[in-house]
């Protein structure tokens, strides 16, 4: 599907004067909740996106900031602000039920959503969850120089000089050796990030990472008391939170043993591996 055609096939809801952008099924019952993570969207699961509909309901939107939602200058982009906003979307959509399929800054928000969920704050249920690549531990978390440059005191800055070709370079690092997007993917990377002004806010929405060190007790303790049926999809070759990640997962978490590491992919398995990503969720799904 082209991103013209995705960005066609969305709606739009109000969230305190901001829209956001969100794809979904006529008929949620117990929808797949799709999360996107930095720097990108909902777009990066067009490739699942078939694949999965032909035995779950689909919904997924983009964050605040990211895809083709609001961007606004002003705003406090913050893991809990953008769990707000979903939220209000599930309530805007009456969905009661539902299964997170979550990838990069993704899986923060869904450990944010399971602490809420143990203090009763939470207006929906979680059934089940699979984690694709992304850090959930700051001392796992290896951000590539971009990422570093951005969330440094000096990120305003950088975002001026942060041109397509830096960013294409930057995302393209994190795939897997025979995985990498083709130059037209990365154009669309490119072109979504830019959206509505999108890069000059960059720097603010790094502001997660510094987040996963003030809450780690609060988020790390969430995963460990979930008790969801779990799955973890991992392309190991990512260098961000590949096969380290995993192996810090094994230790805080070693009930969780339901992972699938993917040689040789890496930060985008669903983009990368896409028929590969969608078979192992769907299985996951058919044991639970």
């Amino acid at each position: 599907m082209t991103l013209d055609k995705w960005l066609s096939g969305g709606k739009y809801f109000d969230w305190r004067g901001n829209k956001i952008f969100y794809r979904s099924d006529e008929t949620l019952k117990e929808p797949v909740l799709c999360l996107h993570g930095f720097p990108s969207s909902s777009y990066d699961y067009h490739k699942i996106r078939g694949k999965l509909g032909e035995r779950f309901s689909f919904l997924s939107f983009d964050m605040l900031g990211y895809g083709f939602s609001g961007k606004p200058a002003n705003f406090d982009y913050t893991t809990g602000s953008q769990v707000d906003i979903l939220q209000g979307l599930i309530a805007h959509l009456r969905i009661e039920k539902l299964h997170i399929l979550a990838h990069d800054y993704g899986n923060t928000l869904t450990q944010e959503m399971l602490a809420r969920a143990g203090e009763n704050r939470l207006n929906f249920s979680i059934e089940t969850i699979c984690f694709l690549n992304g850090a959930l531990f700051p001392e796992t978390n290896r951000p590539i120089i971009a990422q570093k440059l951005l969330i440094s005191p000096l990120g305003f800055l950088f975002v001026k000089f942060f041109n397509d070709a830096v960013f294409k370079r930057s995302l393209a690092g994190i795939f897997g050796a025979d995985t990498k997007p083709t130059e037209a993917e990365l154009n669309d990377f490119a072109r979504v990030f830019r959206y509505n002004g999108g890069e000059k806010i960059a720097h603010k929405l790094m502001r997660y990472m510094r987040e996963r060190e003030t809450y780690r007790e609060r988020w790390v303790g969430a995963l460990q008391k979930m008790n969801q049926p779990f799955r973890f999809i991992d392309g190991v070759a990512d260098p961000v939170s590949g096969a380290h990640l995993i192996r810090r997962f094994r230790e805080i978490v070693p009930r969780q043993t339901d992972i699938v590491e993917l040689e040789n992919i890496g930060h985008y398995p669903h983009f990368e591996a896409p028929e590969t990503v969608a078979e192992k969720y769907t299985e996951f799904r058919r044991g639970k």
